[in-house]
């Protein structure tokens, strides 16, 4: 069924071609797994060690994205691959060659975790960039053929560099997670905006952990979906086991003029570690959301996330129920 969302709560563009499979009879949750899970296997490409954590956006009619592929000898890269559906891939063998008038800041040492976001006339990528640690690194692309780098955001140590799909009071807006060098026992998300997408200020504090799933760090996930509730954020969450960390999916709605400012937040998680997929892998027991379609006339919602650092796998949602399922289980009230 083609339901409509009568609210017309998503602030977007109409994605007919949506992923989309309805919602089990005996599903409990707000948001439910693909059946086809995993969408894209970790030997996809004749080098890839794993493929996980990656961007998806419409274009032209189909899909094209940024897709995180650690090859053979385990070097992070970035690659761009396109699909007619959003379920079947082809991923190009070559990373992503950036077309970069300083070669100091072209010359990287790994490139991981992508976002993909439209602002404008253009999509902007941004990633976690090795440059003396990891930063977040700044690029565009008008086509997913010639892509661009600009200058790093920050400083390192950084990660989890997410756009704001339009410019909010006039100005270029990210979100981050200020980090270390390694595997950080910590992470707050903090909002900063840029008149030209180089020089980065006015820095605020949006969320720090809380207890349970999100205990130990959080960081942004898909491009924020602007709705009349206010931004929706999905966001991580980890959780400090006794076999290491775990992490979680969540959701947040931020105030749509000042995103800082966060309405209301989830206490449960909307997705974590549960299946083979999601507890196997490279790194177990990761559930880690990168990207979010959104059809606004029906409300509905595919978001892709990586399964354990291995492979990449899908999940969908009604926008309305999301919002209203954190709004009636917030920390934030």
């Amino acid at each position: 069924m083609n339901r409509v969302n009568k609210k017309q709560t998503v602030k977007g563009e109409a994605i007919a071609n949506i992923p989309w499979e309805e919602k089990p009879a005996d599903c409990k949750t707000v948001v439910w797994r693909s059946k086809r899970n995993p969408i894209i296997s970790r030997d996809l490409l004749l080098n890839s060690n794993s493929i996980f954590n990656s961007a998806v956006v419409p274009f032209d009619g189909e899909f094209t994205g940024v897709f995180r592929c650690d090859n053979k000898a385990r070097r992070m890269v970035i690659h761009s691959g396109r699909s007619k559906d959003g379920i079947n891939w082809e991923i190009e063998e070559e990373p992503i060659q950036f077309i970069c008038q300083d070669e100091e800041i072209g010359d990287f040492e790994y490139r991981y975790d992508p976002r993909v976001c439209w602002i404008e006339d253009r999509y902007y990528v941004t990633w976690c960039n090795g440059y003396h640690g990891p930063t977040i690194g700044v690029g565009y692309t008008y086509d997913f053929k010639e892509f661009y780098q600009l200058e790093n955001a920050f400083l390192p140590f950084n990660r989890n560099g997410v756009l704001f799909p339009k410019k909010i009071n006039g100005k270029y807006a990210i979100l981050s997670r200020p980090s270390d060098r390694g595997h950080t026992p910590f992470g707050d998300i903090f909002y900063s905006e840029s008149p030209d997408m180089c020089y980065w200020g006015c820095h605020r504090h949006v969320m720090s952990p809380v207890n349970g799933w999100q205990s130990t760090k959080v960081g942004a996930g898909p491009i924020p979906i602007e709705t009349t509730e206010g931004w929706l954020m999905i966001y991580h969450g980890v959780l400090t086991s006794c076999n290491g960390f775990v992490y979680s999916a969540g959701a947040a709605l931020l105030d749509l003029d000042k995103p800082w400012k966060v309405i209301h937040r989830t206490e449960p998680y909307i997705l974590s570690p549960q299946t083979l997929d999601e507890c196997v892998g490279d790194v177990p027991n990761v559930v880690f959301p990168v990207a979010a379609l959104c059809d606004a006339p029906t409300g509905r919602m595919a978001i892709y996330y990586g399964a354990a650092d291995t492979v990449v796998c899908l999940a969908f949602t009604q926008v309305d129920d999301l919002i209203d399922f954190v709004k009636s289980n917030s920390i934030v009230r």
